[in-house]
C-alpha cells in the first residue's frame, strides 16, 4: 500500500504550508502529517464531485433539489412514494416541493399517479424518460468511478467504507454552537 504522505494527487492545487495548517493545526507529527494528508484528498475529491454535480446539472438543464428527488425515486422505482415523504427527504416546505414536482412533471421526468387506496394522496414515479436521462447522462462517471474502486482489495475496501462511515458521523455530527465571528 503507497505511503499517503507521498501519493501525489492529479490536479491538486499547490497548497503553502501555513494554507494546510489553517485547516489542520500545526503539528509536525508523521501521525497528523498523515491524517492531513488524508483530508486534503478528501476536500480535493469533494471539490471535484462538486464541479460534477454542476455539470450534470447544467447538462440535465436541472436544480440540484430536481435532481436530488430523481435520485431518490430511482434508488427504487417500484417503492410508492408520497410528496411528503420528499418534503422530509429534501428539508423544504411542502410549496417548494410541490413546485419542484410541478417542474419534474412538466419537463416529464416524473408523474403523479392517485393512490388507490387514499384518494386524497397520490404517488410519485420517475418516467422511464428520467431513467433513460439519469443513465445517459451519469453513466459514463459511474463506470470511471466503478474502475477506479474495482480492484481494492478487500481490506482496502474496508478501510476506506470504515473511513467514510467515520467522516460521515464527524459531519452529521457537527452542531452550530456560537455564530461565527461578526455574525449577528
Amino acid at each position: 500500500m503507497t505511503d499517503v504522505g507521498s501519493t501525489s494527487l492529479r490536479s491538486a492545487p499547490a497548497e503553502s504550508t501555513e494554507e494546510v495548517a489553517y485547516w489542520y493545526g500545526g503539528e509536525p507529527s508523521d501521525r497528523r502529517q498523515r491524517s492531513k494528508a488524508v483530508l486534503e484528498a478528501l476536500r480535493i475529491y469533494r471539490a471535484a464531485e462538486v464541479a460534477m454535480r454542476r455539470r450534470t446539472r447544467d447538462s440535465m438543464s436541472m436544480g440540484e433539489n430536481e435532481l436530488l428527488v430523481l435520485r431518490y425515486l430511482l434508488r427504487d422505482s417500484a417503492r410508492r412514494v408520497k410528496p411528503g415523504e420528499l418534503t422530509r427527504y429534501l428539508g423544504l416546505s411542502t410549496a417548494s416541493t410541490t413546485a419542484i414536482l410541478d417542474r419534474l412533471e412538466r419537463s416529464g421526468h416524473v408523474t403523479r399517479a392517485a393512490n388507490p387506496d387514499d384518494r386524497r394522496s397520490i404517488f410519485i414515479q420517475a418516467t422511464p424518460r428520467a431513467h433513460a436521462e439519469v443513465r445517459q447522462t451519469l453513466g459514463n462517471m459511474h463506470d470511471r468511478m466503478l474502475a477506479a474502486v474495482i480492484d481494492m482489495t478487500p481490506e482496502e475496501a474496508a478501510a476506506v467504507v470504515a473511513f467514510l462511515r467515520r467522516m460521515s458521523d464527524a459531519v452529521d455530527g457537527v452542531a452550530v454552537e456560537h455564530p461565527a465571528v461578526g455574525s449577528p
